[in-house]
């Protein structure tokens, strides 16, 4: 009887799928052993590390390992970004992103270092937040009107601030629809941003509630509009910039959400996805943000997935109604 040999180099090949396949199992199964790092691609005291920080505290409770917190500001997010998407993908270097760096980058950079649609792997979903229009108390403005009116008299003198693409993208829809010309003015975090707005430096700064609301209530900065369709329940007060203008549509909402470079295991993304869910659904954090209009919304990796190119799509819009060319 013929008995036929498999090829020294086909035997070869099935043995390193199988040890590769071993490997992964062994992973997922001890995952994790150490600590994990989350890159938050923005400065401390932003609204993404305050949120990320928190996040990061109730997913080590879950997991039994520390989340460690790694500010790696600059560029819009992309600077944080890209040293994710070209890490390991073993689930030890995470990405606390937000719609800047996983959904309107692509709109705003020419050559982005890495490929935004393919680069990362969704985890996990931490939740949405407006923004709020605020402006220096010594702009003679007490309403969106009357900044707009003042805004229109001498073009280009007002100055708004950003230190993220919500907060750029969001004032240059707001020139857009009311007709007027501002001067940006681009800072690398947002608690910069607000101290120049308190200080008179800037005229106007549209940013997220963390870094916005408590100036806002100290009497420090004057709130003029939320970038909701609806008023928001932590300032009731302050109308929606839709009703401030007399218009429809405008709506810029920022989320918050995990990601790992693409190619990461199913069984570690789940056990990730796990945690953050337990962390969005905690008494705890519900109480904690809803105070600064942030709403958790836990969900599957897979419909972050399917949200963020819808996400990606909505910013391409709203970047090009803004009149925003890519840099």
């Amino acid at each position: 009887m013929k008995i036929n040999y498999l090829p020294s180099h086909t035997i070869r090949v099935f043995a390193s799928l199988l040890i590769g396949l071993v490997s992964t199992l062994a992973l997922a199964d001890n995952y994790p052993s150490k600590p994990i790092k989350a890159i938050v691609p923005f400065a401390p005291g932003s609204a993404t590390d305050q949120i990320g920080r928190a996040f990061a505290n109730k997913m080590a409770q879950s997991l039994g390992q520390p989340v460690v917190i790694e500010n790696r500001p600059g560029a819009n997010g992309l600077i944080g970004a890209d040293l994710v998407a070209k890490s390991p993908a073993d689930g030890y270097v995470l990405l606390f992103g937000t719609n800047s760096t996983n959904a309107a980058l692509k709109s705003l950079v020419k050559n982005l270092p890495y490929n935004q649609d393919t680069a990362f792997t969704p985890i996990g979903y931490f939740g949405s937040v407006p923004l709020i229009v605020a402006i220096n108390n010594d702009v003679p403005a007490k309403s969106l009107n009357g900044f707009v009116s003042l805004a229109k008299t001498d073009p280009g003198k007002m100055t708004f601030a950003y230190a993220s693409t919500s907060q750029r993208v969001s004032s240059e829809m707001l020139a857009n629809v009311a007709g007027i010309k501002m001067t940006g003015v681009s800072y690398k975090s947002g608690p910069n941003a607000m101290t120049d707005l308190i200080g008179g430096q800037v005229n106007m700064f549209t940013a997220d509630f963390a870094v916005t609301l408590p100036q806002v209530q100290a009497g420090k900065i004057r709130g003029l509009a939320v970038t909701s369709l609806k008023r928001s329940p932590a300032i009731p007060e302050v109308p929606t910039v839709n009703e401030a203008l007399g218009i429809k549509g405008y709506e810029l909402i920022a989320f918050f959400a995990a990601f790992g470079p693409a190619g990461m295991p199913k069984d570690v993304v789940i056990k990730l996805n796990k945690a953050i869910n337990e962390a969005a659904n905690s008494k705890e954090m519900v109480e904690r943000f809803s105070a600064m209009g942030f709403e958790t919304q836990p969900g599957t990796p897979e419909a972050l997935g399917q949200k963020i190119k819808l996400e990606t799509v909505k910013w391409a819009k709203a970047i090009k109604e803004a009149g925003m060319e890519p840099e």
